[in-house]
C-alpha cells in the first residue's frame, strides 16, 4: 500500500490509490497480467515473494487490493463477485455449532446463504431487523455470537444502524463484528474506523459503478482474520479473474464523481417522490425528516445515490416504466445509469408488490427528474 495522506480529499484518494512509486517508462496504471502459473527456476514456490499460480496470488489483484484497502483503512482481498466475499466473511470465521447474527432486511442472498448452506452445516443463525441490532446489542444480548454481520444502509430499505455502538457491543461479547458496506462504499463510510473487524463490499455495484463486471472485496485490520480469508480463498478458488481486478481499479478511479452526481440528483428525486401523489414511504436516509437522517449525518461521509419508494401496485410500476426513457428496469445499483428495481419481483425481500429501489445514475439531474415526474404521473 503507498500510504495516501489522510488530507488528501476524496477524489485525488480514488484516483491514487493503490499507486507505487512513479518508475519512469512505466504506465501510470499496470496493465493486466494474463497468467496462471509463473516460472519458478530453481527456486522453491513463492521463494522471496515470487508468484507461483494466480489463484493465489496475482500482481493484478494485488494492485486492486491494495487500492481499496487504502480507502477501507485495512487489508484487503479481492473475491469473483459479492457474494463470494460475504461468504467468505462468514465461511472462514465460523464454524458449526456457532451463533451468527444477520440482518433479517438485509441482502436477501445473504439470507438464502444463511438458510440454504450456513444452518445446513449446523450454524446457529439468528435474525435481527437493522433497526433493532443496536437495542440487541445495548442490552447484552450478543453474549455467546460468534459473529455478528450487519448491513448498514440495509438493501431495500435503507435503514441505518450504530457501526460504532455494535462493535462496542461485540467486542465486549468477544464476537466479531462484519459490516456489508456496499450501498456506503468506502467513501461513504468507514466501517474499521468505527469498530468494525470486518468491512465487505459487493464492489459490482457502486465501487466499480459501470455495471460491467462481478466483484467483491473483504477488508480488516486483523492480522488473523486476514490469513484465515486467504486460507479460504486459496482453498475455494474464488479468486477474482485478472481483466476484472484490473477494470475493478480503473473504474474506481471515478468514485468521487460518480457519488457526487448520484447524490445530488438523489437528493432532487427524493424531493419530487415526496411531493408527488402516487408515491408513498420515501426513503434516502439524508433526507431530513427520515428514520435514519440523525444516524447517516452524524455516522456517514457522504451520501450516496439509492432511494426507494413505494408506488400503489405492480400495475401502476409498469405504467410508471412503459413513460419513461432514462428510468429502466434493472437490478443492482450504483451504476452509471439511472435504474428502477421493483423488488417484491424477485421474493426474497417481504416488500408490498409496488415497492421500488431506485438507483440514480449520472445523467444530467435535470433529465433524470423530467422523466421520473413523466413516469410518476402515467403511474397515478
Amino acid at each position: 500500500m503507498s500510504g495516501l495522506p489522510e488530507a488528501w480529499g476524496d477524489g485525488t484518494r480514488a484516483v491514487h490509490a493503490g499507486d507505487g512509486p512513479p518508475v519512469p517508462g512505466t504506465p501510470l496504471r499496470p496493465s493486466p497480467v494474463f497468467a496462471a502459473p509463473y516460472h519458478l527456476g530453481d527456486l522453491p514456490p513463492r521463494a522471496n515473494g515470487a508468484d507461483a499460480y494466480a489463484r493465489t496470488e496475482h500482481p493484478t489483484s494485488r494492485v486492486f487490493e491494495d487500492a481499496v484497502g487504502e480507502l477501507d483503512g485495512g487489508r484487503c482481498l479481492s473475491f469473483a463477485t459479492g457474494m463470494a466475499a460475504v461468504t467468505a466473511a462468514v465461511m472462514a470465521l465460523v464454524s458449526a455449532g456457532d451463533r451468527l447474527v444477520l440482518p433479517s432486511d438485509g441482502y436477501y442472498t445473504t439470507r438464502l446463504l444463511a438458510r440454504d448452506e450456513l444452518e445446513r452445516l449446523g450454524v446457529r443463525v439468528e435474525y435481527v431487523a437493522t433497526l433493532e441490532i443496536g437495542e440487541v446489542a445495548a442490552r447484552g444480548d450478543l453474549d455467546g455470537a460468534r459473529m455478528v454481520f450487519i448491513e448498514t444502509p440495509s438493501n431495500p430499505q435503507l435503514d441505518v444502524c450504530d457501526v460504532a455502538a455494535v462493535a462496542a457491543a461485540t467486542r465486549a461479547a468477544g464476537a466479531l463484528l462484519a459490516v456489508d458496506n456496499t450501498t456506503a462504499t468506502p467513501l461513504g463510510q468507514r466501517p474499521l474506523a468505527l469498530g468494525a473487524d470486518l468491512t465487505v463490499g459487493a464492489d459490482t455495484k457502486a465501487l466499480t459503478g459501470h455495471s460491467d463486471l462481478l466483484l467483491g472485496h473483504v477488508s480488516t485490520t486483523s492480522d488473523e482474520v486476514f490469513d484465515r480469508l486467504k486460507g479460504w480463498r486459496d482453498h475455494t478458488g474464488a479468486t477474482p479473474g485478472a481483466f476484472d481486478a484490473w477494470l475493478g481499479h480503473r473504474s474506481m478511479s471515478t468514485l468521487d464523481l460518480r457519488l457526487a452526481r448520484q447524490a445530488a440528483t438523489a437528493e432532487a428525486v427524493t424531493a419530487v417522490l415526496a411531493g408527488h401523489p402516487a408515491v408513498t414511504g420515501v426513503r434516502w436516509p439524508w433526507r431530513s425528516g427520515d428514520p435514519s437522517y440523525a444516524l447517516a449525518t452524524r455516522q456517514m461521509l457522504r451520501p450516496n445515490g439509492v432511494v426507494s419508494a413505494e408506488l400503489a401496485d405492480e400495475d401502476a410500476v409498469s405504467r410508471f416504466l412503459a413513460a419513461t426513457r432514462l428510468w429502466v428496469a434493472a437490478t443492482s445499483f450504483g451504476g452509471v445509469h439511472s435504474t428502477v428495481d421493483r423488488r417484491a419481483q424477485w421474493g426474497g425481500d417481504a416488500v408490498p408488490g409496488g415497492f421500488l429501489r431506485f438507483s440514480c445514475g449520472i445523467e444530467d439531474t435535470a433529465d433524470v427528474v423530467a422523466e421520473l415526474t413523466t413516469g410518476l404521473d402515467a403511474a397515478a
